[in-house]
C-alpha cells in the first residue's frame, strides 16, 4: 500500500528515460551556463580593472 522504490532505483529510472548527451555540449542546464560564462567575465574584468590601476598608480 504504502510501498516506494528506493532512491537510488528511482534515480536509475530518472536517468534512463533522459536523451543520451549530444557531442560537444558541456552544459545542458542553462542556468549553470549563464553562471560559469558570468564567473569568467568577472574574473576578467576584475585583472583588466586591477591591470588599470596598477598602471594608473605606477
Amino acid at each position: 500500500m504504502f510501498y516506494r522504490k528506493p532512491l537510488e532505483e528511482r534515480i536509475a529510472d530518472r536517468v534512463a528515460q533522459r536523451r543520451p548527451l549530444e557531442e560537444g555540449k558541456t552544459f545542458e542546464h542553462g542556468p549553470a551556463k549563464f553562471v560559469f560564462i558570468s564567473l569568467i567575465v568577472a574574473v576578467v574584468v576584475m585583472h583588466v580593472v586591477g591591470l588599470a590601476v596598477v598602471m594608473a598608480l605606477h
